[in-house]
């Protein structure tokens, strides 16, 4: 039992520093703030947003674009996992269920 509260603890340590300590460089953030925030982090092959975007429309325009949910600010959008995948963000790699993190190192 106490292995497993260890590793629970040594998990979500990592996963906090990940968001503390993540490269932001060459992204683009955006925040709309509504009743919950629209958040976006735009890279060079696409973009990382919440749930308020629609894959169907980005399906529509081509765009790479990688959804997480649940999110109120960008640093929450590194630890989430993916929920939505337009054809050219899967086309890039990215698949529903890595991270927010993981998807950003793609869409750079």
């Amino acid at each position: 039992m106490k292995s497993i509260v260890i590793a629970v603890l040594l998990s979500f340590v990592a996963l906090t520093g990940r968001a503390e300590n993540f490269n932001w460089d060459g992204l683009q953030r955006e925040q709309i703030d509504l009743k919950l925030p629209l958040l976006t982090v735009e890279g060079n092959k696409g973009v990382l947003a919440c749930a308020y975007l629609n894959i169907e429309t980005c399906d529509k325009t081509g765009e790479a674009c990688a959804i997480v949910s649940g999110v109120k600010t960008h640093s929450d959008m590194l630890e989430k996992p993916i929920v939505g995948v337009s054809k050219a963000a899967s086309a890039l790699g990215i698949e529903i269920g890595m991270s927010g993190a993981q998807a950003l190192d793609i869409l750079r």
